[in-house]
């Protein structure tokens, strides 16, 4: 019995070895670029055998994620196979949902932009609301960039399927993948075969009875298990909003009875029966997509794709937004808050203190809508035990101070926001850079970077604001290393989308910590 047990452990860790070692090939493979590099070169970046490179990249050969580049000198004997990455074999939507706007983009295996969509939102319009903006957005952009399915034969890359050697597992215990989409399984941190998500099944079906993934039954929350009839916080009444005293919202399908969730919209019965996506069909029918990543403010859990009681809008609290967004989409989807999005992106593509290298630590400080700071220590963004950390806009600087929409008084989000709407961009930034020190004093971080539209506003007057104070409190405490430095972060207006997109993308090249 302890040598069956032995044995199948070994199996498990051989397994996630392989996967591991996948990784790192694909990760050199992107970092090469169009002029590719040679299985010796792989071998010895990764520490792998010859013949263990060669495998790993005959197998991404056959699934059309690797193709020869050339050929290259040698020192001595024939020339050497060069190898790239196919950027095109598989692609990731990357959605931020703003209080007030959807930007997504989907991009390729390199983390290119192939398409982009913007579009007004209002993020406390209700569930049916942001669902629908969300696939309208995603099946819009993989329909222009991807083209209609068929129209990709069988030797395209992807047509087949992205496959590791998790999915091949998968299939000699008859289990089948999650999505059928390897690439995309790993995306989501290992949630295979035997990893769902609270209430889900390795096949997506449910038995009868059996709540659908996401869906809340009667007198319960997706977090929290509560007395039939007792409402919850954050839940809506008859007649009312949880934050607002506005009129019940009007929802796509009507408007919304009295007495109901806004959340009961997320399940829908369709024409091809009961538990198939509503609306999802032109994403689970492209080969190449892994899935969505989806950004936007928190607080959240990460690991289970929960909103909590989202700045300004209460009434998300408890929302199991990822699960109802793959019933609806039919595809993976890997949800975080946008700081800690644009944080990631920044840390793949080079925008960090190290270049990209994989060391160094930041903090991304994003101002738009609200604040909030992406950390990034050693190369991986810190999300803390419960996904929380980077709640920066929400530290008090000012006892007794004016009221903020988290529920305290005093907030930099509050302060800092309220001196924008007052045209003091110089109070704004001076606010910005108090919140700054403090994280420099106590994280001792390389840099820090700012982003968000506030920011893009007017870039020099942060940028330089910021600095001042990081470079006084430099001054007061002494050394020769200087204040910490404070730059304005790449990316542009859709540098969280893009990052979101990389929840997706970056454990397939061995960023654990991305999804």
């Amino acid at each position: 019995m302890n040598r069956s047990n032995a044995s199948a452990g070994d199996g498990a860790n051989l397994l996630a070895l392989r996967s591991h070692n996948t990784a790192l090939v694909l990760g050199l493979l992107r970092g090469a670029g169009a002029e590719g590099i040679s299985r010796l070169e792989l071998a010895e970046h990764t520490g792998l055998t010859p013949q263990a490179v060669s495998k790993i990249t005959a197998r991404l050969r056959g699934e059309g994620l690797a193709a020869e580049a050339g050929r290259r000198a040698s020192t001595g004997g024939k020339p050497r196979t060069v190898l790239r990455l196919v950027p095109e074999a598989g692609h990731a939507v990357g959605v931020h949902l703003d209080r007030d706007e959807l930007r997504a983009v989907l991009v390729d295996l390199d983390g290119t932009v192939v398409g982009e969509r913007c579009a007004p939102l209002d993020l406390g319009a209700g569930a049916e609301a942001l669902l629908a903006g969300v696939a309208r957005a995603a099946e819009e952009l993989v329909a222009e960039a991807l083209g209609p399915p068929a129209a990709r034969g069988p030797g395209s890359p992807g047509a087949e399927g992205l496959r590791t050697p998790a999915t091949e597992a998968s299939e000699r215990s008859g289990a089948p993948a999650r999505g059928e989409r390897a690439l995309g399984e790993r995306a989501l941190g290992g949630r295979g075969p035997g990893k769902q998500g609270p209430g889900e099944r390795a096949s997506g079906k449910r038995e009868p009875g059996e709540q659908a993934s996401g869906e809340w039954g009667p007198g319960e929350r997706a977090s929290e298990g509560r007395e039939p009839g007792k409402r919850a916080s954050g839940e809506w009444g008859p007649g009312e909003r949880a934050s607002q005293g506005r009129e019940p919202a009007k929802r796509a399908s009507g408007q919304r009875e009295p007495g109901k969730r806004e959340w009961a919209s997320e399940r829908r019965v369709s024409s091809a029966g009961e538990g198939a996506p509503l609306g999802g069909a032109a994403l689970d029918a492209a080969p190449t997509l892994l899935g969505l990543g989806v950004a936007l403010p928190g607080p959240l859990d990460h690991v289970r794709g929960v909103l909590h009681r989202v700045t300004g809008f209460p009434e998300w609290d408890g929302y199991p937004l990822r699960d109802a967004l793959e019933r609806r989409l039919g595809v993976p989807v890997v949800v975080d808050k946008d700081t800690n999005a644009a944080a990631l992106g920044l840390a793949i593509g080079g925008g960090g203190a190290d270049g990209g290298s994989g060391g160094g630590s930041f903090a991304y400080l994003h101002l738009g809508t609200g604040l909030g700071a992406g950390l990034v220590f050693g190369g991986g963004v810190y999300r803390g035990a419960r996904t929380g950390a980077g709640e920066f806009g929400h530290q008090v600087v000012q006892l007794d101070g004016p009221p903020c929409t988290c529920g305290a008084r005093g907030c930099i989000e509050a302060l800092c926001l309220a001196a924008v709407a007052r045209g003091d961009l110089a109070e704004a930034a001076r606010v910005l850079g108090t919140g700054a020190a403090n994280l420099a004093g106590l994280l001792d971080i390389d840099q820090v970077l700012l982003g968000g539209r506030t920011v893009a506003a007017a870039p020099e007057a942060f940028v330089q604001g910021v600095g001042a104070v990081l470079d006084a409190r430099a001054r007061r405490e002494g050394g020769h290393d200087g204040a910490v430095p404070v730059r304005l972060a790449p990316g542009g207006p859709r540098g969280v989308a893009e990052g979101a997109a990389q929840l997706l993308l970056a454990p397939l090249f061995g960023h654990g910590n991305g999804g």
